[in-house]
């Protein structure tokens, strides 16, 4: 019998943010596949963790995935975790789950913490409709372009940045996207935790100083405010919303759809639907 896959969520800073069964998987597997095995044993050791450790980084993620798959087809229990977080969320991961896909094996996944929904659940910025961007391009020309990609997306986008980029990242996005309202998350779950709120504009004034934050960063960008604030016509929502209806779309379903389709919040449109139905009595 081949063995299983199990991608395991490790903590992102404090450690008791680890989960029971995450902690039966790696003392149960045969090995663990460690973007850094330094960093992974103090994990390990804090709860008595025993398991062969095995480092798989994006350096020899290619010949290692080789030797892993290899591993599982010959019945070996692997579980893959990064230095933080979720396997595969801007970290390595990606190759070897595909190909354990491709080649017919068991994954599963063991989730826990990822930096991205612990800061965007507590930002105070909407959260039922967001777009991880992950890490901007380092070069500014190309990190503008894709900002300009961007702008137009009326979801919430969420991107994570390093420290010495932050302050430049922050400024284009205020220039591109416009100067929305902003969150910047830094150290997660730790001791000197920190959420700064504000406009980007604002957010990006506070690293004017030349001091660098600690740790990756991750910066959430409230929704597309400029599409938000065009004037609608309840008319033209009314009809949309008659008509995906009318395909057998459930009220609500359409609604949420012909918000979406005419770039305003579902909370807008929820408003505007109410007094076109009270107009109509």
């Amino acid at each position: 019998m081949p063995g299983t896959l199990f991608v395991v969520s490790t903590p992102i800073g404090n450690l008791e943010d680890i989960t029971l069964r995450a902690i039966r998987v790696l003392s149960e597997v045969d090995l663990i596949a460690c973007e850094d095995t330094r960093h992974t044993r103090k994990l390990l050791n804090h709860y008595d963790i025993k398991t062969r450790t095995i480092s798989y980084h994006e350096h020899n993620e290619r010949e290692r995935t080789r030797e892993l798959i290899g591993s599982l087809q010959t019945g070996m229990n692997i579980a893959l975790v990064s230095d933080a977080g979720t396997p595969g969320i801007s970290d390595p991961g990606y190759t070897l789950i595909n190909q354990a896909v491709r080649s017919d094996l068991q994954v599963v996944s063991v989730p826990g913490p990822t930096a991205l929904i612990s800061a965007l659940v507590v930002s105070g910025l909407p959260a039922d409709e967001f777009l991880f961007v992950g890490f901007l391009p380092p070069r500014a020309q190309a990190r503008r372009r894709k900002l300009q990609e961007l702008a137009q997306i009326s979801a919430t986008l969420v991107f994570y940045e390093a420290p010495h980029r932050i302050q430049s990242t922050l400024k284009d996005m205020s220039e591109i996207l416009g100067n929305r309202q902003a969150a910047l998350g830094r150290e997660l779950t730790k001791l000197h935790e920190e959420l700064l709120r504000g406009t980007l504009s604002e957010l990006a004034s506070q690293f004017n100083s030349g001091s660098q934050p600690r740790g990756e960063l991750v910066v959430i960008v409230d929704q597309n405010v400029i599409a938000s604030k065009e004037p609608k016509s309840t008319g033209d929502l009314g009809a949309l919303v008659a008509a995906l209806e009318s395909e057998g779309l459930d009220p609500r379903s359409a609604l949420k759809q012909a918000a979406k389709k005419l770039g305003i919040k579902r909370s807008d449109a929820y408003r505007e639907m109410m007094e076109l139905r009270r107009k109509k009595g």
